[in-house]
């Protein structure tokens, strides 16, 4: 892998962001799909996938093999170690660490590697991702994926909540795997009105007194 030649074609680093359910996984498979067709050669990453193993997956059913992210990964090594990489699709990018985040950016501006990342920008207490912040920082596209995800009330949803035996949890570990089924541990998809009330719709259950304190 060599530096980018002047002249060259500018690459990019670009965000796609949203709750769950807004397609984020989809529109990743979809892009190396694109890609691909074209002649370029790219790589595929995540971490932290539903499915629990190294794979993109999608709630309507694609998938994709892909390489686990470890906070140890160095991006520009694993780059470096291909004949050509002309992109990389880094889903769950919000999962990352700041360090990759950068390194993401060094393959954009030094190795002329186009970078497109999916992810969430928030957790389960509307906090940001420290990778979402960089990536909000760093990009040269933030896209909010506009693909329509609602609340229990109708209203756009905004915000993850972390459900942990039927009430809405508002303190613990910023990264829990779940789902949106009937798990120990799920998440579901509120406007800022219900996610700020912990409110979970009628027979959802919602978050007790104490664990509102506890914010």
């Amino acid at each position: 892998m060599s530096a980018v030649p002047p002249g060259a074609r500018d690459a990019v680093l670009k965000f796609y962001f949203g709750p769950m359910d807004c397609g984020k996984s989809t529109l990743a498979l979809q892009m190396n799909y694109n890609h691909r067709r074209q002649g370029r050669r790219g790589l595929v990453l995540t971490k932290h996938d539903r499915s629990g193993g190294p794979k993109v997956t999608s709630r309507i059913g694609l998938g994709l093999e892909a390489i686990e992210v470890e906070d140890s990964l160095d991006l520009v090594g694993l780059v470096a170690g291909h004949d050509r990489i002309d992109y990389l699709i880094c889903d769950e990018a919000c999962f990352y660490t700041v360090e990759q985040i950068e390194q993401l950016a060094d393959l954009v501006d030094s190795y002329g590697v186009d970078v497109y990342a999916f992810g969430l920008a928030s957790d389960f207490r509307s906090v940001m991702f420290p990778a979402a912040q960089r990536l909000f920082e760093l990009a040269d596209e933030v896209c909010r994926l506009q693909v329509e995800v609602l609340c229990w009330c109708g209203r756009p949803g905004r915000l993850n909540a972390r459900v942990v035996g039927g009430a809405m949890a508002r303190t613990g570990e910023q990264v829990v795997i779940g789902d949106t089924d009937d798990a120990p541990v799920r998440y579901q998809v509120l406007c800022r009105r219900h996610h700020r009330a912990g409110q979970l719709g009628e027979g959802a259950g919602t978050e007790t007194s104490g664990m509102r304190s506890a914010v």
